[in-house]
């Protein structure tokens, strides 16, 4: 039996800012293990939390940026429970009285339409410490680094809207972009900043009701989540099609066997015993700070794709590609600024930087590659202009990567500029003779013999013939013009 998948996540990001939520603790990766801590953020006895302002600011542009209901008052509670990384035995969250309600966000697909996925809630919470398992086999004891303890969480809860992994994968690359447009989250997967945690059920099709959910954590990177949801599939449905019952659980995914293993029993809010923090007095937000915190709200994502759309003709993929990454987006119109043929630059951008993009580690954007927008502009300009050919263009491509250098300083270095007219003319009578019988089927009307001639004259001048004054010559010389 075919099931349908019915998924929704939570997110968790770690926000940008300097200092934890709760004390002036660094957040700053990779510091020497328990070096940024202090008494409020290890738990010690009598420590006060106070409420870092920019979290709770970032916290609210996320929330309006995904168009949710925000209350007059928000409040924090003790979220109760015990593990290693958790050193108060509490969690400082949000039970009840959100930053956030009630909104959505729409999602791009691949063939241009928009698919608007639910928000249930955004709240800010704080996270927890880190454990650390050394590998052997006479190690019989964990670690515990709480560096990352205080560091200001938000977690954002979807409405259960999403029925496919291809819809999933749409939804995280729409998550993550637009928490890099917002600029509240550096969403480095690789460095637990961002986390997407799985609820996923089956049910069959046509049904209204929902199957049971299970939620599935230890997920450190978008495919990881894509592979769950696979193994999940099969899990599930193998249950279900044995007449059985999926219980209600919390699983981690076990990378080795690629597949989902048992964590506990899932738990209820009360499970947790919520209540108040009484440390921490509930927070006003005023119609003022509202209208404050839109104001520095930038183009979003969705909207920058539509309008590459319509000022530069651009594809609905084309402009997705170009607008999945902030910087990305910055690069196409800092080069287009500089030389405006948005098509020909997105061209080079999606073959060649991406490309180069690709093969760089995780956390690389184009803000690392070595020629700038303007240079790369440039060297669209060489071509439009006739200066050079496509064919050059691609060998000046790798210089310009290598040197950074601007194009027109390589081509005059490296004498890479298209052969003129008196040196081209012998090359072409030399090509004629040589395809003799290439050259009769052109004067026969086979015109697909142009490309045959032109490529025994490409191969001739190393690429530094221009199409544009070989094919006239040529056909001048058999007497076709």
């Amino acid at each position: 039996m075919d099931f349908e998948i019915v998924i929704g996540f939570e997110v968790h990001t770690e926000l940008k800012t300097n200092s934890k939520v709760w004390c002036g603790c660094s957040t700053a990766f990779g510091a020497p293990p328990n070096t940024n801590v202090c008494p409020v953020c290890l738990g010690m006895p009598g420590s006060l939390p106070v409420l870092n302002g920019k979290a709770f600011d970032l916290s609210l542009k996320t929330a309006l940026a995904m168009n949710c209901k925000i209350p007059d008052v928000a409040s924090f509670d003790r979220k109760n429970y015990y593990y290693p990384d958790l050193p108060k035995n509490y969690q400082i969250s949000q039970n009840d009285r959100f930053i956030g309600t009630d909104g959505w966000i729409d999602v791009g697909q691949p063939d241009g339409t928009v698919k608007r996925i639910g928000i249930d809630n955004i709240h800010l919470e704080e996270d927890a410490g880190k454990n650390i398992h050394p590998e052997g086999r006479a190690v019989d004891y964990s670690l515990v680094d709480l560096n990352r303890a205080g560091t200001p969480l938000l977690e954002i809860v979807t409405r259960p809207d999403l029925r496919s992994r291809e819809e999933a994968a749409a939804f995280m690359n729409a998550m993550r972009t637009l928490l890099q447009y917002l600029d509240v989250s550096d969403c480095k997967m690789q460095e637990g900043s961002l986390r997407f945690e799985l609820n996923m059920s089956l049910r069959k099709p046509g049904s209204t009701e929902y199957g049971q959910k299970v939620e599935v954590k230890n997920l450190n990177s978008m495919s990881v989540v894509l592979k769950c949801i696979d193994a999940e599939y099969e899990r599930q449905a193998d249950i279900l099609e044995e007449g059985g019952r999926v219980a209600q659980e919390t699983r981690l995914w076990d990378e080795a066997r690629s597949e989902t293993r048992s964590m506990r029993s899932k738990e209820t809010a009360n499970d947790y015993r919520y209540f108040p923090d009484p440390d921490l007095v509930d927070y006003t937000i005023t119609a003022e700070k509202q209208a404050e915190i839109s104001k520095d709200l930038p183009e979003l994502p969705l909207a920058r794709r539509q309008r590459f759309m319509d000022e530069f003709e651009l594809s609905p993929y084309d402009a997705g590609v170009l607008t999945s990454h902030i910087a990305t987006a910055n690069y196409f119109e800092r080069a287009v600024a500089s030389h405006r043929n948005p098509k020909g630059i997105c061209n080079w951008i999606m073959s060649e930087v991406l490309a180069w993009l690709n093969k760089q580690p995780e956390d690389t954007t184009i803000d690392d590659f070595p020629v700038s927008a303007e240079n790369l502009a440039g060297l669209v300009a060489l071509i439009d202009k006739e200066t050079i050919t496509g064919k050059i263009a691609k060998q000046v491509f790798p210089l310009m990567v290598e040197t950074g250098k601007e194009a027109s300083v390589l081509v005059e270095e490296k004498g890479l500029k298209p052969l003129d007219d008196s040196s081209l003319e012998p090359i072409v009578d030399e090509v004629l003779a040589e395809m003799s019988k290439v050259a009769e089927d052109l004067k026969g009307g086979k015109e697909k013999a142009m490309g045959a001639l032109m490529g025994g004259v490409m191969r001739k001048t190393k690429g530094k013939a221009n199409p544009a004054v070989v094919t006239p010559m040529i056909r001048k010389k058999l007497g076709l013009e």
